[in-house]
């Protein structure tokens, strides 16, 4: 065994592992395990991207200026407190090494996003996983659970992979409870597919102080999850921050091309968030009807709870033989669910055929 050994908290973290996407044996796969966007990548976006392939040899812009000025058009918002990474989970990692780190503790729903746990554990924080209400984040727990430590409180919103989400009135009231150095992120990734007017993504929080910093995503309806693109909305001293610790050109510049276009692409969002309300709302009736458990979800996915891990395992080889992958959630202490992404009409109706055969038993 070598004598060159990371830090302790190191090697405390199970690696992250994605959605399945191959199946031996298996022709065509369906692939519902990683929350993609049911219409795969915007025309405009294929186009800006491949627009720049004569282009490669050249930097980006380190500063992905016209990216975070259309999405501050898109979103009404300054520029100049929008950073922009490669993926959301980049930015989650350097907001926890620069705010947390050894002797310090990071506060998380019990079934909150995977990432907060690793990307803490590798800051060195120790991390608190806080028991939830009906899979739903509780607001009174999580304050009970923090201490003089605590340093961070992260709040998938809605949450991935249970799909609840606090309405703006639990949010705020969380904010207001917190200590002025207590820095609340709130990660609102599936916030585009949200359709509750008692909702907020962070924006009201943010501008509202100085201790709130909003994460989002273009890997969801936005259809970027290969090119990896997210970005933050902070007050300026944590935009500060995380420009001065970001990697001098942390987007490349396809992705950030092929981000511009997404958020110009006319009709995409609408039409997007329509269908997946339908099917949400369609495929949890189906299972329903089927006597499966389906948690409320404001997201593009639904959990199903099949009572029991080997119920949960042997739906999940079902779907595989007909070619549909989704997650399975034992890795998020939840053995007895499975997690759907809301696919195209074709897929989700595949997905309640099988279930439907495996169910009745036929």
């Amino acid at each position: 065994m070598s004598a060159l050994l990371p830090r302790p908290s190191i090697l405390s973290i199970e690696p992250y592992v994605g959605g399945e996407s191959k199946i031996p044996g298996v022709n065509r796969i369906i692939k519902l395990s990683s929350n993609e966007g049911a219409f795969g990548v915007p025309p405009g976006a294929q186009a800006a991207y491949a627009k720049l392939a004569a282009e490669l040899h050249r930097y980006p812009d380190g500063g992905s200026t016209a990216l975070r000025q259309a999405i501050g058009t898109r979103f009404g918002l300054d520029p100049a407190r929008i950073v922009c990474g490669n993926g959301s989970d980049e930015l989650i990692g350097h907001i926890i090494m620069a705010y947390g780190g050894e002797g310090t503790e990071l506060v998380m729903s019990a079934h909150g996003f995977v990432m907060y746990d690793i990307a803490g554990r590798y800051a060195g924080c120790r991390v608190i996983k806080v028991p939830e209400r009906n899979l739903t984040a509780d607001v009174d727990a999580m304050l009970a659970a923090v201490g003089p430590r605590t340093r961070l409180l992260f709040l998938a919103n809605p949450n991935n992979p249970t799909g609840t989400m606090l309405p703006a009135s639990e949010v705020t009231r969380l904010r207001a409870a917190l200590r002025e150095d207590v820095l609340l992120v709130l990660d609102a990734a599936y916030a585009e597919y949200v359709t509750r007017e008692d909702y907020d993504a962070g924006v009201a929080l943010v501008e509202a102080g100085t201790n709130t910093i909003m994460t989002r995503t273009f890997s969801k309806v936005f259809g970027l999850g290969g090119v990896r693109l997210g970005w933050t909305y902070a007050p300026p001293h944590i935009t500060d921050v995380l420009n001065r610790v970001r990697g001098p050109f942390n987007v490349n510049a396809p992705a950030a091309a092929a981000g511009v276009a997404a958020l110009a692409e006319a009709g995409w969002v609408e039409k997007s968030v329509a269908h997946n309300s339908e099917w949400r709302a369609k495929v949890s009736d189906g299972l329903r009807a089927l006597g499966v458990a389906v948690v409320p979800s404001e997201g593009n996915f639904i959990l199903a709870d099949f009572g029991t891990a080997e119920r949960a395992q042997a739906a999940d080889a079902a779907l595989k033989a007909r070619g549909l992958i989704v997650r399975a959630m034992a890795s998020y202490s939840l053995p007895q669910c499975l997690r759907i992404t809301i696919g195209t009409a074709e897929e989700c109706g595949m997905v309640l055929d099988a279930l439907t055969g495996f169910l009745r038993g036929r």
